[in-house]
């Protein structure tokens, strides 16, 4: 027969485990984008957290989207199939609370609420799909750690496959960076690449689309006075994306991608300039054999070096930081800070340990 005291033991060994420190619960995030599905699962770890599973799969929802103004069933239908395998990823790793967040395709399309609805009775996850605004809050939430707080303002951008946020930051209390104003331009590598459909990039039609996408941002930028902060020195520039992470494995002429050596990387203009150039000049099969780009990203590559080179020449910092980090990794925070999890320390500095995420 169970005493008391062995009743107590057991809930306490349950609750804190047999070393007597309390078990952490474990977080989810999954991101579906026009172009990827991505998970992060983790638990919080000091200030920071460690990551227990990463899954990420180019599921291209937005296919189509441009033309037809809806998610067609053959993207549904992949984007489902991958779903799944974040479904069975939480389960496995006992995730006890989870965000999952869609993105610009689910925004824009006329069935998007149906799909998230399916994907609810097939896959088993409630998903909601967020605004612009909320995209980039997350984004510099989880993007935070690697602004440096000496500068008094900072200029994040995240180029999607459907969409480009462009966010104008002020240093606040406690060098926490605070959201002024946020730019969403309707087009991402995605829609772009749709829109050119041709193996080889002409010098010209590169330079039309750069100078096309620099028209979107002189009103954001006379609004915020960015130029004059500029070139007062006061303004630091990050960029969270695939195409920025690619462009900075490149640079390191890596053999295969490393999160390690690619996240929190700086880059000079005249080296973004020199590696786009790079890539503009080589055909679809030449962009493919590139280690660190492969067949999935080298028709979408060319689009998101014309929306970052827009980018720098409207504002010339001259160098940018690289975050392998955003969405995913601001929702995981928050979960953990809504919990009483310290994990943005002070100053906020968020060490992700364990596996690299995907």
């Amino acid at each position: 027969m169970k005493t008391r005291r062995h009743l107590a033991n057991q809930r306490r060994r349950g609750r804190f485990g047999v070393n007597g420190r309390q078990r952490k619960k474990i977080y989810g995030a999954v991101d579906l984008g026009t172009n990827n599905c991505r998970l992060l699962i983790a638990r919080p770890n000091g200030q920071g957290f460690q990551v227990l599973a990463s899954f990420s799969r180019v599921v291209r929802l937005g296919e189509g989207l441009a033309s037809s103004g809806r998610l067609s069933d053959s993207a549904m239908n992949r984007t489902i199939d991958a779903l799944s395998v974040c479904a069975s990823k939480l389960r496995e790793n006992k995730v006890a609370v989870t965000r999952n967040i869609a993105t610009e395709a689910c925004r824009q399309a006329d069935n998007g609420d149906d799909f998230l609805a399916r994907i609810k009775r097939e896959a088993g996850l409630k998903f909601e799909t967020i605004s612009c605004q909320e995209e980039a809050r997350l984004a510099i939430t989880g993007c935070q750690c690697l602004l440096d707080e000496k500068a008094p303002y900072a200029l994040v951008f995240d180029i999607g496959g459907g969409s480009t946020e462009l966010i104008w930051s002020k240093r606040g209390q406690g060098d926490i960076y605070e959201i002024a104003d946020v730019l969403s331009l309707p087009f991402g590598v995605v829609n772009l690449s749709e829109h050119l459909r041709t193996d080889i990039i002409e010098q010209n039609c590169y330079e039309k689309m750069v100078r096309d996408i620099a028209k979107k941002l002189p009103v954001f930028c006379d609004n915020n006075r960015i130029n004059e902060r500029v070139q007062e020195g006061s303004v630091q520039m990050l960029g969270t994306s695939g195409t920025v992470t690619t462009l900075g494995a490149m640079h390191l002429n890596l053999p295969y991608y490393s999160r390690s050596l690619v996240d929190g990387l700086e880059l000079n203009f005249e080296d973004i300039s020199a590696t786009s150039r790079q890539l503009t000049e080589l055909d679809y099969e030449g962009r493919a054999a590139l280690p660190c780009i492969g067949r999935e990203r080298a028709e979408l590559v060319i689009p998101g070096c014309a929306i970052l080179d827009a980018i720098c020449r409207t504002w010339p910092v001259g160098k940018l930081r690289i975050a392998d980090r955003g969405l995913r990794e601001g929702m995981l925070l928050e979960l953990m800070m809504a919990d009483g999890f310290p994990v943005y320390g002070n100053p906020p500095a968020i060490e992700i340990m364990g596996k690299a995420p995907q």
